[in-house]
């Protein structure tokens, strides 16, 4: 699937949905390791951007839309409309991260 065949809108530009193949998700559970507390707690003290965090939490998104978009892609459909994220945490240091939308057909639109 064309990753601009992906929106958190609910259509997509010149594109008419002609079928609804349902709710599609990616879920992945992630902790942080020793190290990677240590390192972000070291840079909390110095303040602003916590890269460590920053890149553990971009890695588990991205996981967890290609998991999506390969559930898209098992059911059938060409494109996922209305995406979201979730995030819990399941324990302390351990996180839930789920990405879900509408899996859909669509078609070019005729103008």
């Amino acid at each position: 699937m064309e990753i601009s065949m992906t929106t958190t809108a609910f259509e997509i530009n010149g594109h008419q949905v002609t079928k609804n193949l349902g709710v599609v998700r990616g879920i992945t559970v992630r902790s942080r390791s020793i190290f990677g507390t240590i390192g972000g707690s070291l840079q909390t003290l110095v303040g602003g951007n916590i890269t460590l965090f920053t890149e553990l939490c971009e890695k588990t998104r991205a996981e967890a839309f290609d998991m999506m978009v390969a559930h898209a892609e098992e059911v059938g459909a060409n494109a996922v409309i209305g995406i979201r994220y979730d995030a819990t945490e399941v324990m302390g240091g351990v996180t839930e991260v789920l990405c879900y939308g509408t899996a859909v057909i669509v078609k070019p639109e005729r103008f």
